[in-house]
This record gives C-alpha cells, structure tokens and sequence, in this order.
C-alpha cells in the first residue's frame, strides 16, 4: 500500500508562482531590493486598506520578533513588564532581551489570554508596560486592561503575532494598546516569508518607532538617535502581495476545517479554545485542551503513528525558560501541558480530519 502522506500542524500558502514572479519582476526592473522600496510601501497601503487601518498606523518590518523588541527599547526603559507565560518564546525574550524585566501573571482558564484580574496586584513602582498576546489570535480582555493601564500610567503593547484580520467589536483587533505587533511568518494565516509588522495611531510614538527601525536615521548624513536594522525587504513585500488575493479564500477554508473538527470531535473530554464575545475570529490555529497531559501525550505518540504531527503549541510555559525567575501559576501548570494544536491548513480534507479525530477522541 502507498505510504500514507504526512500530516504538519499547518503548511505555508504557496500563491501561484507565476503571481509571486510577477511581483519579483517589479523589483527588478526597479533595481531596487530593500530600503523601503516600492512594494513594501504598496503592501502597508493594500494591508492598511484590507485591516480598515490609516495606511500610518502600519510599519511592515523584517519578521514579528523585532516590533516587540523595538516597542520595549522606546517604552520598557529597562523597568518591570507585565506578561503572559502562555505565549510563543519570543515575547518573554524580547524582554529579556531589551534588559527589562518579565513579571508574569497567570492566565484565564477558558480564553487562554492574561487574567486581567491579576494584574493590578503585579504592579510596582518599577512596572512600566503591560505587553499581552492575544493567544492564537482571541483577543485579551481589551477594556480591563486599558482601564488599568490609564490609572497607572502604564503603556500597552499587544503582542497579536496570530491575529491577522481578527476583530474586536467591529474594529481590527490592531487599533488597540499603544503598540500591536503581528507576525508573517510562513507559518502564518497571511505571511511574507519572512516578515511581520508594527502598528500604532499615536503618531509621534509611530515615528520614533520608525526611526528605531532603520538605524535611527534622519536622512542619509543625520540620526535621530539609536535603531536597528528592521526591515522589509522587496523580496518578502513580493511574496506579501502575491498571498493577499487569497485571503478570502484561505479563512473560509481554514473555517471549514476548525467547523468540521468541532463536529467530530468529542467535546465532553476534549474542549476547544473559548473565543471572547465579539470576536471575529481568523481560524489562525486550531487548540483543543485535553482531559490530561497523559490522554495528550498517547494521542499525539498515536498520530505520529500515522505520520500526523500536532504541536503542543505553547509547552513548556514562558516562566520556565532558563534564564527568567521561576514562580508558581497554577492555572497555566494546569493548562499547558493538556494543550494541543491540532492540524489546520485549507487543504486538509475530511477524511484527514475524521483519522485525526478518531485517534484523539480515543
């Protein structure tokens, strides 16, 4: 019998390559590959105009990491920031990583997202941002946050690597917080490559921001002060504009996926993620919280059987990394280690869905 193909936790969208050539061919006949070239610009304008952003809210940058990095050089000051454990790597490490120092709060237990009820308590006199995910793109308790923010003086930065085309009450979940940052990756809903972007309406933050991000210059012979190097490159805007036609087609695919899981799977032992009130929602990733870490570590050695690779997408928690203060967060102990991404891609057919199910319902 052929071998059965195998089965990733997502796959990249590949656009037509002569639609991604196309773009190529723009750069160049421009003769110009990177500096804010061209397509770049036409990317920020077509994102701005798909997201309903002021085309200045948006900076595309080099890949999701660096906005985070750069929103805490400008606001951390080196002080305390308020986290999630429940998140991807790269938003404790940028804050490790622009020496300020991770405080981290527990999680809700249905939305995944920081427990705002936490916050207020973590503060000192040292607590400069508040930096949350909206984890697999469910937006964080928004209002709460703000509302604590604002009484203390605080700046807010969204880390919405998953939230590409998700809305909050009617607004893009990006016009929140002073700085929301999303990811390109190839792995995600719309991608670049490589890549990711800044947003932020304050429009004097939005410039040193975009100073930071090329070297701190001021002109080709003057610097406004410290930056590095973040940005887009023509080659990725390239493959950016080639995706964007399809989105329509990629969410309403990813949709019919996550709504067939939820029919074939049995959901009084395994529970999907709770999406906010007023969400809608973008089917960027598809998690399924299981009874226990032992029913996940069987059903995932089972798939693997069968060439079917989940991923246990965010394990182990942030405030077990090496190289921050270890504490106790019970709900996120209890949580992460039952948390299993299960595969979602538009091409994943029904069958591949009712094997998946099959070995994960037991």
């Amino acid at each position: 019998m052929p071998k059965e193909p195998m089965t990733p936790v997502t796959k990249s969208f590949l656009p037509p390559l002569a639609d991604y050539t196309a773009q190529v061919q723009r750069a160049y006949d421009n003769q110009w590959l990177t500096n804010r070239g061209e397509l770049v610009k036409e990317l920020e304008q077509k994102l701005s105009a798909i997201l309903g952003l002021e085309e200045s809210q948006i900076l595309a940058t080099n890949n999701g990491t660096t906005p985070l990095q750069i929103a805490l050089k400008v606001m951390g000051n080196g002080g305390e920031v308020i986290t999630t454990p429940f998140s991807y790597v790269a938003t404790t490490a940028s804050i490790v990583w622009e020496n300020c120092t991770p405080v981290f709060v527990d999680i809700h237990p249905e939305y995944l997202t920081i427990d705002e009820t936490l916050i207020e308590a973590a503060i000192t006199e040292k607590t400069t941002c508040i930096l949350a995910t909206h984890v697999y793109g469910n937006p964080c308790n928004i209002e709460a946050i703000e509302h604590i923010a604002k009484k203390h003086n605080l700046k807010v930065i969204y880390d919405a690597a998953h939230c590409f085309g998700v809305k909050y009450k009617g607004k893009s979940i990006f016009e929140y917080g002073d700085v929301s940052t999303c990811s390109f990756h190839a792995t995600k809903l719309f991608h670049t490559g490589e890549g990711g972007a800044l947003f932020c309406k304050d429009s004097a933050l939005f410039d040193q921001l975009f100073y930071h991000h090329n070297f701190g210059h001021d002109g080709p012979e003057k610097f406004h002060g410290l930056g590095i190097n973040a940005k887009m490159s023509e080659l990725n805007a390239a493959m950016g504009l080639a995706v964007l036609p399809y989105m329509n087609q990629i969410i309403s695919a990813r949709k019919r996926v996550v709504e067939t899981y939820l029919e074939l799977l049995n959901l009084e032992n395994i529970h999907p993620l709770q999406i906010r009130n007023n969400t809608d929602w973008n089917y960027s990733y598809f998690p399924v919280l299981m009874k226990s870490e032992a029913h996940l570590l069987a059903a995932q050695a089972k798939l693997a059987e069968h060439d079917i690779h989940p991923r246990r997408y965010f394990y182990p928690a942030l405030h077990h990394l090496p190289y921050v203060t270890a504490k106790e967060l019970p709900v996120t102990d209890h949580i992460a280690p039952r948390v299993l991404c299960l595969p979602l891609f538009m091409e994943l057919t029904r069958t591949s869905i009712e094997q998946i199910c099959d070995i994960v319902n037991g």
